[in-house]
């Protein structure tokens, strides 16, 4: 399918690995032109390499969502390297504390919040006028299964990304009338490096391999995965680039569960 973003200009965060990478190698696969951004510069400029994308259509810029002056250099780095962009997609984001409640203190919860909730809030500040100013705009968000169907573990990213959730839906409704259409996707468990860290953790705790620990993990944790496995993150690139497309044109404020049937109501 044709997704009409051919010449279409992309910043998509979190771009170093999982599924922030496969979202910027879909959206180069369609034409794009896409920048790329994540914290570690060496860990982004090999990720840009691993793409072997036509020269001109790829720049990697790190930066830190959690700074504004990080930001804010991104931004003009981008606007100086490509001009304005037309599609931001807000993959960055991190686990965070996790715990019981009583067992996380203030500094796990400032710091999760910061960076996922704060960190896309600044992002889009910096870059809202470029999506507002040519008629046409995409913004996606990465929100998670844990916005609506919270883990007592790790609330504070369950809390951010319901945050998340109600931040695409205001914006939505703010800039739909201009031709910015801005929508969320809710994965669930994807294999990416974040997941590899949990399931790494888990199999040392209960003394087995990654492969022990992800099926108990599925099994105790997540039983409502009906596919019985975690999804692969082209699976859930595939659904950002459709919302950021030309074929998603009546598509606004809307979720995108990528779930394997994980959360437990339709």
């Amino acid at each position: 399918m044709d997704l009409g973003i051919d010449g279409r200009v992309a910043l998509v965060s979190g771009a170093d690995s999982g599924i922030g990478w496969h979202t910027a190698r879909r959206l180069l696969a369609e034409g794009a032109t896409v920048v790329m951004t994540d914290i570690d510069r060496e860990k982004l400029d090999a990720a840009a390499l691993r793409l072997d994308a036509p020269p001109g259509s790829l720049h990697a810029f790190a930066a830190d969502i959690t700074d504004e002056a990080s930001v804010a250099a991104l931004a003009e780095h981008t606007h100086n390297a490509v001009g304005e962009i037309d599609i931001l997609v807000q993959s960055a984001g991190i686990t965070g504390a996790q715990g019981l409640f009583h067992e996380i203190d203030q500094s796990g919860w400032a710091h999760t919040i910061d960076v996922d909730l704060l960190g896309p809030v600044r992002l889009v500040r910096a870059f809202l006028d470029d999506l507002r100013s040519g008629g046409w705009g995409r913004l996606v968000f990465l929100a998670s299964e844990d916005a609506v169907q919270p883990y007592d573990d790790e609330l504070p990213y369950c809390a951010a990304k319901a945050g998340i959730l109600a931040l695409a839906k205001g914006l939505s409704r703010s800039y739909a009338s201009e031709g910015l259409l801005v929508n969320a996707v809710s994965p669930a468990f994807i294999d990416t490096p974040m997941t590899d860290a949990m399931m790494h953790k888990r199999a040392e705790k209960l003394g087995t391999d990654l492969d022990g620990a992800i099926a108990s993990f599925l099994a105790e944790k997540r039983p409502f995965i009906e596919l019985g496995r975690r999804g692969a993150p082209e699976e859930v690139a595939n659904v950002i680039a459709f919302l950021c497309s030309d074929r998603a044109s009546f598509v606004v404020g809307s979720n995108y569960r990528v779930d394997g049937g994980s959360v437990a109501t339709i």
